[in-house]
């Protein structure tokens, strides 16, 4: 395919990530997506190991609380090392993102954001995976945004970054294949969500008895049909939430054809 088809960033994307289990991105970054996204040079990965920052002979990253409280605080030498660090891998221009529950929800405009070419974007990425009951606060001096993937907590901060830098690393160019790939799914164009599709084969029968059949409109080959058919039938992320608490109710929604 020729490169104006298909291009490839200039220079890849960097993302460094400051963890306590860097095992866990081993299999995720290696894998699908973010696998080919390595090798065609649209990303680049490096995962660093928060306790080889550690303090002492025990390499400890963590200590009690200053006042009291429950549970233990991520120490600010360790991790002011680490994104130090971090910089030399991947730039001094990096921008550092802590995950934490109290920070800006992760929204698709935010991944199109930090995946875009423009001159004035983000070339690269530091994710400080938060863990136990928090971090010293100090650390936020080398912070640029928290970021939050939504309204519950995980254990750590290894999640909410892999979900980030899997939603970014997609809308690479040349990442997903497919021009159009990115830009007719849901999220793509603010809150809508991608209209139904369907595959082979074209009529399923269910252990009941049940048809469920494939609209007779996909398969006329009438494109412009097809197009128009599937415009009626994108919907907005508030629609669906309203359907869904309709579906709730035991009223019925809307059918495949």
């Amino acid at each position: 395919m020729p490169e104006s088809q298909n291009p490839l960033p200039r220079d890849p994307k960097r993302f460094a990530v400051i963890t306590l289990f860097p095992e866990m991105f081993e299999k995720v970054l290696g894998q699908s997506m973010m696998w080919k996204a390595t090798e065609i040079a649209a990303a680049e990965f490096h995962i660093i190991d928060l306790r080889e920052f550690g303090l002492g002979p025990r390499k400890q990253v963590d200590d009690t609380v200053y006042g009291g409280g429950d549970g233990m605080l991520l120490k600010i030498e360790p991790l002011y090392a680490a994104v130090e660090h971090a910089k030399t891998l991947v730039g001094k221009d990096s921008k550092v993102i802590l995950t934490s529950p109290r920070g800006k929800t992760w929204t698709q405009a935010m991944a199109r954001e930090f995946a875009s070419e423009a001159s004035n974007s983000v070339s690269a990425v530091i994710f400080i995976c938060g863990h136990y009951e928090g971090f010293d606060e100090r650390i936020m001096t080398l912070v640029d945004a928290q970021i939050s993937i939504g309204d519950y907590i995980l254990t750590g901060g290894e999640l909410p970054a892999m979900v980030m830098i899997d939603s970014i690393v997609r809308l690479l160019p040349g990442v997903l294949g497919g021009e159009q790939s990115a830009a007719i799914e849901s999220f793509s164009d603010g809150d809508n969500l991608e209209y139904p599709q369907y595959t082979r084969p074209e009529t399923f029968i269910t252990p009941d008895g049940t048809a469920l059949k494939v609209p007779e409109i996909l398969l006329s080959g009438h494109h412009a049909a097809i197009a128009k058919w599937r415009t009626e039938n994108t919907t907005t992320r508030g629609t669906a939430i309203a359907n869904d608490a309709t579906a709730t109710r035991g009223t019925t929604t809307r059918t495949a054809d």
